[in-house]
């Protein structure tokens, strides 16, 4: 989705796709007009400007990759695309490194970290390492034996909500903001979700244009949803019973709270009347998204029909988005 979001916009070319194991990458040149756009996209969890890229050919190590990134050249390109977008420079910065490798069986995650946070240490004397830093440098194996490093520029980690204690398990706004777009789009309308958790989604409806409205079962997370999406209107409520007219929404979107429900036949108990309750307050011609492993079948009403479906992976395991729309 985000290749095609960006790959639409004049200035941008996609050179290429990779993926860490656990994040998907897209390589793309941007030229400087075109920037903006891709800094405010809200489907890229980080924006890098390139440093360099590396091959690990034979033994190499993480010292020999390391040094094989970080190219003198494209770092000062990656510094000034820095200073246009973010901040000028100061004489003396703060930096801190990340490492993302696909398998640790030739070296750690953690050796390449140091072995490229000891070089930029000799290379750019007047720095200091420090966390958090002005400066992010990652280093990431994009494909087997393949890495690249690059300096952050922004992206939607920035949005994520940090002080309350139900934000711990949040969900990704990137995720968030697929599961949004993939509801259609919002005309005006409004967007339910009905387990609002932290509000990652309600804060996505709300920056896509939706008029959005939360409900939890938990008051922690009700209060969590407030402070995340100050837009929305979030109540204490329970998703299998919505206190909503029918066909109230234009569009409900939901993490729905499989891992609460491992015993037997519990999870699907728990399912059939919150499905019920989302089909009998989605307008027809309105969509119902999901994310969640599994939805039963025979807890899923007639009156919805699944219309797509899609992996991913997220720190908490492997989830589906499930699209369904109400004729």
């Amino acid at each position: 989705m985000l290749r095609r979001q960006v790959g639409a916009i004049d200035g941008i070319n996609i050179t290429g796709t990779g993926s860490d194991g656990h994040r998907d990458i897209v390589f793309l040149e941007a030229d400087r007009a075109s920037r903006a756009y891709l800094l405010r996209s809200r489907l890229a969890e980080d924006v890098f400007a390139e440093i360099g890229r590396a091959s690990r050919a034979g033994d190499a190590g993480a010292v020999a990759v390391a040094a094989a990134a970080w190219q003198p050249d494209s770092v000062q390109r990656a510094l000034s695309v820095w200073a246009d977008e973010v901040r000028p420079l100061a004489s003396s910065m703060t930096f801190r490194v990340s490492a993302h490798v696909r398998s640790e069986s030739r070296f750690r995650r953690a050796d390449l970290r140091r072995a490229l946070a000891d070089l930029i240490a000799r290379d750019k004397q007047r720095w200091r390492f420090a966390d958090p830093a002005r400066l992010q440098i990652s280093i990431i194996e994009f494909q087997d034996g393949q890495y690249v490093a690059g300096l952050r520029l922004g992206g939607a980690d920035g949005r994520r909500p940090g002080r309350h204690a139900a934000h711990a398990a949040a969900l990704a706004p990137t995720v968030a903001a697929v599961m949004v777009e993939l509801a259609g789009p919002p005309s005006g309308g409004t967007l339910v979700d009905p387990c609002c958790g932290a509000g990652a989604i309600l804060a996505e409806a709300l920056a896509a244009g939706w008029t959005a409205e939360g409900t939890d079962i938990d008051d922690a997370a009700v209060d969590a949803a407030a402070e995340t999406a100050p837009g929305a209107v979030v109540q204490l409520g329970d998703a299998r019973d919505l206190l909503l007219p029918d066909d109230y929404a234009d569009a409900c979107v939901s993490w729905l709270p499989a891992a609460h429900f491992q015993a037997h036949g519990a999870w699907e108990r728990w399912c059939r009347p919150a499905l019920a309750e989302m089909s009998r307050v989605t307008r027809s011609g309105g969509a119902v998204v999901l994310l969640s492993p599994a939805l039963p079948r025979s807890a899923t009403p007639a009156a919805l029909r699944l219309r797509r479906q899609a992996p991913v992976r997220l720190p908490t395991g492997d989830e589906t988005i499930w699209v369904l729309a109400r004729p």
